[in-house]
């Protein structure tokens, strides 16, 4: 029978172990789970068929038995009859069943064995089916919030990447208005420069008309004085002249 072939395997196999080490436990599971039914079915199967032949093999053991018990009791029976003749022949038979309940009685054995393991691997199977199912919802369960927890993670850096570009976009609107006001600085200085320009010209331009008014007056001033100065001088000369007819 296959299945005896692997009862070593199945008896060892470690469910909680195996599903521990999945690296995707919900499939895992699903998927132990169609194993062990698959299994559980050929045992189901093949357990009837063991049981059966143990059934078989303790008939045949039995009545072996039986068959035995009643050649002694022929045997005696004949004895007690004076007929030894027929004594020895229940006695041969006898023998003969008794070399016969050897094979009978390892083929027993041998069926009970395997009946024993049978049961064995029916148990364990049922009970792995048993703790896969109890296991399975809550598995289910933590895998359904550890994924809830991924997305909320998945949102959670969304956001800190959304703040992140917004904090780049702060940034980068900051050296803009950095730049216009250093653009609005630079023309504000130009157009000092050139109203200082202008006024600087006209100021100059300005001094040299008010020399030039200053000179004028006094020319004209110094035109006065000449006038003055040559006429004191011809009112002067009488006087002198006078003085010196005395």
């Amino acid at each position: 029978m296959g299945i005896l072939s692997r009862f070593k395997d199945i008896m060892s196999a470690n469910i909680n172990a195996l599903l521990d080490k999945a690296e995707d436990p919900e499939k895992m599971i699903d998927q132990c789970l169609r194993n062990l039914t698959s299994d559980l079915v050929e045992v189901k199967k093949e357990t009837a068929a063991v049981m059966a032949q143990e059934t078989a093999a303790k008939r045949d053991l039995d009545q072996c038995n039986e068959q035995i018990n009643k050649m002694q009791s022929y045997a005696i029976k004949a004895v007690e009859a004076g007929n030894d003749a027929d004594a020895k022949q229940f006695l041969a038979e006898k023998a003969a069943l008794t070399t016969k309940l050897a094979s009978y009685q390892t083929t027993y054995n041998v069926a009970v064995e395997n009946s024993k393991k049978m049961r064995e691997m029916h148990d364990k199977l049922t009970n792995d089916i048993k703790e896969i199912e109890l296991r399975k919802e809550t598995i289910k369960s933590k895998l359904a919030v550890a994924k809830a927890q991924e997305h909320v993670n998945k949102l959670t850096s969304s956001v800190a990447t959304a703040n992140n570009s917004i904090a780049s976009f702060e940034k980068y609107e900051a050296l803009a208005n950095k730049k216009l006001d250093e653009a609005n600085a630079m023309a504000e200085l130009n157009a000092s420069e050139q109203t200082n320009t202008i006024k600087d010209l006209t100021n100059k331009y300005a001094v040299d008309a008010d020399v030039d008014a200053e000179l004028a007056a006094l020319k004209a001033s110094l035109g006065q004085l000449e006038t003055a100065t040559e006429g004191g001088e011809a009112e002067a000369a009488p006087a002198t002249e006078a003085a010196d007819e005395e």
